[in-house]
């Protein structure tokens, strides 16, 4: 193929996915949603059996190197702020080993009912013993018997269900034993994610979203098709970069609306720094119809 030829077929191969994708959000927001929605509304996870709320309350926005912009709250900041949540009717706290926010999740555990809540988090260990030593501290780090649901954090090979099958396998050990609810992984790449989809084993996936593709394994469009590969198998959606990590906070609206009227996610995370932030997310999503 001559150069010139190679530069018109990709300059049309981009744009046919980036009116796709734009297509696809503006169907999305053209049409009203077809129900009244509530950040309590209290969905089920996939086929797990899991009961939690639409909205999960993140604390991992930027979270890298056991950090996060929720952890800079510190313990008591942080952990008051999901009470709050609670005292809205939002049930779902999404952690990870790598946001730093175990002690903070387990300051407001305390002061809950443990049944009452859904508690996500996510492990890097990539091999059994990892894996194993990681459940065991997980567990001590949050004050707790058992955790809801663990993913594998941030995978990125096409190949993983087969290169991590040591680490998958203690987490379907620790389900069998109640020590977790469910499992699954949360994808940084377009094979991982497809991966994912073909995956018996996932029964979770925790998957990048938004209308603009930012901070996304892929376009809108190509996501979305392999969304509905894993909607169709019975696995549970929950969705995070809803907000594009921040470059959709002028048009949250568009965002929320474009995530509800999907009808693929049972729940999505968006993690707040304030409570008058979270106080305004549950109101949006109540308005976005």
């Amino acid at each position: 193929m001559h150069r010139r030829e190679f530069l018109v077929r990709s300059t049309y191969g981009l744009g046919a996915a980036w009116l796709g994708s734009k297509t696809l959000f503006q169907s999305a927001m053209a049409s009203s949603l077809p129900q009244k929605f509530s950040a309590s509304d209290t969905v089920i996870i996939g086929n797990t059996g899991i009961k939690t709320s639409r909205l999960a309350m993140g604390t991992g926005t930027v979270g890298v190197g056991h950090h996060s912009h929720q952890t800079a709250l510190g313990v008591d900041g942080l952990s008051r702020l999901l009470l709050n949540g609670h005292d809205n009717g939002l049930r779902f706290f999404d952690a990870a080993d790598s946001y730093g926010s175990h002690p903070h999740v387990a300051e407001a555990l305390k002061h809950l009912f443990r049944d009452k809540v859904t508690l996500l988090t996510k492990s890097w260990a990539r091999d059994a013993d990892g894996m194993r030593a990681d459940l065991d501290r997980f567990r001590k780090e949050l004050g707790t018997d058992y955790l809801d649901i663990v993913l594998m954090h941030c995978v990125t090979e096409a190949d993983w269900t087969t290169q991590f099958r040591g680490a998958m396998d203690v987490l379907e050990e620790a389900k069998q034993k109640g020590m977790i609810r469910a499992h699954g992984c949360s994808c940084h790449s377009i094979e991982a994610l497809r991966a994912a989809a073909k995956s018996p084993w996932v029964e979770v996936d925790l998957v990048r979203i938004n209308p603009i593709g930012s901070h996304m394994d892929a376009d809108p469009a190509t996501v979305v098709s392999v969304m509905k590969e894993m909607k169709a198998a019975g696995k549970g959606l929950v969705g995070m970069k809803i907000l594009g990590q921040g470059d959709m906070r002028n048009r949250q609206d568009e965002a929320i609306k474009y995530a509800l009227s999907l009808g693929l996610l049972d729940a999505f995370t968006i993690g707040a720094e304030s409570k008058g932030e979270q106080e305004d997310l549950i109101r949006r999503i109540s308005a976005a119809a």
